[in-house]
This record gives structure tokens, sequence and C-alpha cells, in this order.
């Protein structure tokens, strides 16, 4: 049976019951059930494993040598989902000591499997939306780094910290306007549609498009966001007609 099979008492039993265990290892220098938790193919199961060890790492300060000594351990697991929730439980530790998990990110960022660097995607998301200064500083130089995949995970990565202050990543998004490589550019128009539709967002983003060389892409993104506002007309600020009639107004074609 999965997590969310269980009734809610017995899924709030299961999360104890985790804390208590991963508190147990940590305490006993041994790492038994962060393995079994960490490697479970529920995924709720691993996210309860990981939010754990970020909750004991800032209650229980003494506890937190033991916590990196077991993370650096089990990064090295030949188990994709261990390194996986290792990436995400360094994310919690980094939503406010991001000097701490930086060479966590480095490495999940060239993991072999897709589910690793996905980690490091997330984990980028939630640091960088409580943390940003620190976490967008270490984006920065990745997203003009050889490897398309790697620019197109950064890209992806700084994405939420835009939704609420598109003015700190558009910036840093202009770097890639001439990026030849489709998925990277597709990122990049897609990444610009999610940070236009909330409060506020839409005069910034319009406004720094106007600096942007490439025409052709800033189009895309413009399409984009006039898309955007109409898929999630639920969440977005604007109409979509209201977003068409500010682009035109203050676009300079």
């Amino acid at each position: 049976m999965g997590f969310y099979d269980f009734p809610k008492p017995e899924r709030d039993r299961l999360v104890a019951e985790i804390n208590q265990e991963i508190e147990q290892d940590l305490s006993h220098t041994t790492d038994a059930h962060i393995v079994k938790y960490c490697s479970d193919e529920d995924t709720y199961i691993r996210k309860t494993a990981y939010l754990a060890i970020g909750k004991i790492f800032y209650a229980q300060p003494k506890l937190q040598p033991q916590i990196f000594t077991t993370l650096e351990k089990l990064l090295k697991s030949d188990n994709e989902l261990i390194r996986q929730t290792v990436i995400n439980a360094a994310g919690e530790i980094g939503k406010f000591h991001f000097d701490k998990v930086e060479h966590f990110m480095n490495k999940g960022l060239f993991d072999k499997h897709h589910r690793v660097r996905n980690a490091v995607i997330g984990s980028i998301k939630k640091m960088g939306e409580k943390n940003p200064v620190p976490v967008l500083a270490w984006a920065k130089p990745y997203l003009t780094h050889p490897d398309k995949e790697i620019r197109r995970e950064i890209c992806h990565g700084i994405e939420l910290r835009g939704r609420t202050h598109p003015q700190d990543i558009l910036p840093l998004l202009q770097a890639l306007e001439f990026d030849e490589t489709k998925r990277v550019s597709e990122t990049l128009v897609h990444v610009l549609g999610q940070i236009a539709y909330k409060k506020g967002c839409l005069k910034t983003v319009v406004t720094h498009l106007n600096t942007w060389k490439n025409k052709p892409l800033v189009r895309k993104a413009l399409d984009e966001i006039v898309d955007v506002h109409e898929r999630y007309k639920k969440f977005a600020v604007l109409s979509q007609q209201d977003a068409i009639d500010y682009i035109d107004a203050n676009y300079k074609h």
C-alpha cells in the first residue's frame, strides 16, 4: 500500500514513526532506517524522510554534524532514490544555510540519473524562494555552462523565485536569449510565461523584455504569456484580454 492509501490517522502515525526512527539513527550514528526510508519506492515516504532530516537539522543542532556525515555517505549510494532523497534533504537545509549544502547541489547537478538532477531543480526552487541571494549567485555561472541540460535545468530551477520577484531572475534569464538549443529556449519561454501572470509581474517582465535583442524569441515568450493568462485564468491577476492590451501598449516592437 502507498502512503496515501492509508487513512489520515495512520499516515500521521507513520510520519511520527519515520521521524522518530531517523532521529534514533542519527543519535546512534547508524543509518539503517534512513536508508530504508530514503530508498522506498513511494515518493511520499521519501519526502517524509527528507522533511524529517530537515526538521531535525533545525531542532537539534547537536545532530547537524552527523546529518552531514550521513548525507555525504548516502550521496555515494548506487541507488538513485537514495541520492535523490539526499539532495532533497540538503535542499531543506539550504533554505537557510545554502553555504553548507552548495557542494551537494554541485554534485547532484551532474548525477547520471535524471531523478537526482530533478531533485536539484526542486531544491533550487525551494531554496531560491527562501534564500535567493546565494542560490541565484550559485546558479548564474551554470546558465552559460557548455552542457545544454545544465543550462536548461538551472533555468527551470530559478523559476519559482521569479513568480514573486521576477526582477531577481530576468537578468539571469537574459543570458539564454540566444541559446541555440531548442530544449533550452523552450524552457526559457516556459519560465517567462510562468513568472508573468502573478500580481505585478507582467509589467516587470514586459519592461525587461524590451531590453532583449532576440526579437523572435521575445515574440514566442509574449505568445506564451498570453496563452498562460488563459490556461491559468483562475490564478492569473489579469484576464487574457487585459494581458494582450498591456503588451500591445507597452512592448516596443
